[in-house]
């Protein structure tokens, strides 16, 4: 019996031994080999010089040479940029974020090109604050680009989009100061700009224009922004574009300038500005539909030059005039349908060497005239004749005396302008 128990023992024994010995080994194999990660790799940027360890210069750097995907944090809350950076160019994708929003790095050092390169895919700048570029703060060549809680002041343009450039996204960011806020040479695939603010730029806040017609990609989606105190809110030339359901305030200039195809401007608010609200320039098949504009001095929409324009359901109150057409395409005349015209402080809706189609249009309490025509005489050329076609629209008498013409409403001016 005791042998038996002994045997037992001296087997237990064997065997933890052995369980201890096989763990053991399997321990010291797994610290051997590293275990791959699908965390990115962080790499903190503690130095404000403009080289050397621990600065932006030299994160890009490893970032460009990493394995993986990599976030750059800015751990310092200033830091000057007095030489070109390198582009970022990793194919694991790089994130630049400030540990707290609105590090602030200065360009002002810089003789020209970007602040940040974006020359490959999959890139992100988050929580910065970017001032003083003599050229672009962020200049974006790839596809996949995003930028939000970001904030671009005094620079020649703040986000730059090469024609190359897809799937944009650039949200939540603040630009001020800039000479231009946002430019895109093309529309660009799947690309938007939305919940951004824009004030004081000096030319424009969203520039989006090509030198040549004819559209290409998808339209540039622009929704739910702030454009406050800017020369021109947004301007579009050649370029496809969506703007709708942002707020323009205090626009020097206009709100949006449109040129070329493919516009809609939808939704918006526009209000307050010393010359015009939505102005349509040489424009085809432009869509201006659902807006509320007040507050202007000259014109609430204005139509010049263009071909098979719509504008529907707009509500214009307090501008010095409504809408008008001028010298449009009378092979494919632009049309308003249905929109709301209160108490302009000179016409409703003025027609000079334009044939525009007028539907089911309320003009209410015009201080001028409701409708005034006019014909266009230019020196030795021939006459250019207006004549709008008139369906079951609303004008109400104004404050002027309109000369009467034949199967038109009441206060309804029509003349020649010599």
């Amino acid at each position: 019996m005791r042998m038996t128990r002994r045997i037992a023992l001296a087997i237990g024994a064997f065997l933890v031994l052995a369980v201890a010995v096989f763990l053991g080994r399997w321990y010291d194999m797994k610290r051997a080999v590293p275990q791959p990660s699908t965390d990115n790799a962080v790499i903190n940027v503690t130095n404000a010089a403009d080289h050397g360890p621990g600065t932006l210069r030299e994160a890009l750097f490893i970032a460009a040479a990493a394995t993986r995907g990599t976030t750059i944090v800015v751990k310092i809350a200033n830091l000057s940029v007095d030489s070109a950076l390198p582009p970022l160019v990793s194919s694991h994708g790089v994130t630049v974020q400030a540990q707290s929003p609105g590090a602030r790095i200065d360009a002002r050092a810089l003789s020209g090109g970007p602040v940040f390169d974006i020359a490959g895919s999959n890139m992100s700048i988050e929580g910065l604050h970017i001032v003083n570029c003599p050229a672009a703060a962020v200049l974006v060549r790839a596809v996949r680009f995003r930028m939000e809680s970001t904030s671009i002041e005094s620079c020649d343009v703040g986000v730059d989009v090469a024609e190359n450039a897809s799937d944009t996204l650039i949200t939540g960011n603040q630009f001020s100061k800039n000479r231009l806020a946002v430019r895109f040479a093309a529309a660009g695939k799947n690309s938007a700009v939305n919940q951004n603010n824009f004030s004081q730029d000096r030319d424009a806040g969203l520039w989006a224009v090509r030198g040549e017609s004819g559209s290409r990609g998808d339209p540039l989606n622009v929704h739910d922004n702030h454009f406050s105190s800017e020369p021109t809110g947004i301007v579009a030339g050649n370029v496809p574009i969506l703007v709708e359901r942002n707020e323009f305030s205090n626009m020097h200039e206009a709100a949006v300038h449109l040129v070329g195809a493919d516009a809609v401007v939808r939704g918006n608010r526009i209000s307050g500005g010393e010359s015009m609200g939505v102005v349509v320039e040489n424009a085809r098949g432009a869509v201006i539909d659902g807006n509320e504009i007040d507050g202007f001095k000259a014109y609430g929409i204005m139509v010049r030059g263009s071909a098979n324009t719509l504008l529907r359901g707009n509500r214009l109150h307090n501008c010095g005039y409504g809408i008008a057409f001028v010298l449009g395409d009378s092979s494919a005349p632009s049309t308003a349908v249905e929109n709301t015209i209160m108490e302009p402080k000179l016409n409703g809706i003025d027609v000079l060497g334009d044939s525009p189609i007028l539907r089911r249009n309320k003009v209410l309490r015009p201080h001028g005239v409701s409708l005034h025509v006019e014909g266009f005489q230019p020196p030795g050329g021939q006459k250019v004749l207006a004549h709008p076609f008139l369906d079951n629209n609303t004008f109400g008498a104004g404050g002027a005396d309109p000369a009467p013409v034949a199967g038109v409403t009441v206060g309804v001016e029509h003349r020649v302008l010599q």
